[in-house]
């Protein structure tokens, strides 16, 4: 049986190692990287902070700023505007990956919280149905189009943030803090709002508890 010479060509191929360029080598400066995960990781819990609290407060939320006249359409209406900000996500990710590229990473990373921080207070600021009527929900609503956006674009330079810091070899584990600030701000959110119904009776959260 004769060997094929195009099968050693083909393995031949494979051992053949590539001269690495010098733009192609990431140097990794440790205390630098920590202090990039640390931050990305810490403004992506704010930002999902601010998104769990406004998820664990729909029922009350929904009582505030629509008509009374149907409680379960209340609640709907609440996780509708709860759904618009998940919509412009990804449009949010566009705007802001251009930016960041351009601008750099930290910069509109501190923009996009700087931009969720403005879209909570706002919501904080908004009188109630029986106030305002109508404009009430619509102020609501772009709110909460404003804290989607944001977040979008927060994310996805969170995440390439944290890639352009770290190494080959760790690049999945350092990226995994993200998740954990993710989940870590979902979590702080549904304590704050599970202390504040342990310590406000229903009138005082509909009243102010809730901003």
């Amino acid at each position: 049986m004769q060997d094929n010479p195009d099968a050693h060509a083909h393995f031949g191929w494979f051992k053949r190692r590539r001269h690495l360029k010098v733009d192609e080598i990431t140097v990794v400066d440790k205390p630098m990287l920590k202090r990039a995960v640390g931050a990305a990781a810490l403004g992506n819990a704010m930002e999902w902070f601010d998104f769990g609290v406004y998820g664990y407060l729909a029922v009350t939320i929904g009582q505030v700023f629509f008509p009374s006249s149907n409680p379960t359409a209340q609640v709907i209406a609440a996780f509708a505007t709860f759904t618009v900000a998940f919509l412009v996500r990804p449009l949010g990710g566009l705007v802001f990956g251009p930016l960041g590229d351009r601008y750099g990473r930290q910069k509109v990373l501190a923009f996009t919280m700087i931009l969720m921080a403005l879209g909570t207070f706002a919501i904080g600021l908004i009188p109630s149905y029986e106030r305002i009527g109508i404009w009430a929900p619509v102020l609501l609503l772009l709110a909460r189009v404003v804290q989607g956006f944001s977040t979008g674009g927060e994310y996805g330079g969170a995440a390439t943030f944290i890639a352009e810091y770290s190494t080959d070899r760790n690049r999945g584990l350092m990226g995994s803090w993200l998740e954990f600030g993710t989940l870590g701000g979902y979590i702080a959110g549904a304590g704050t709002v599970t202390a504040l119904h342990m310590l406000l009776s229903s009138e005082d959260m509909l009243d102010w508890g809730w901003r």
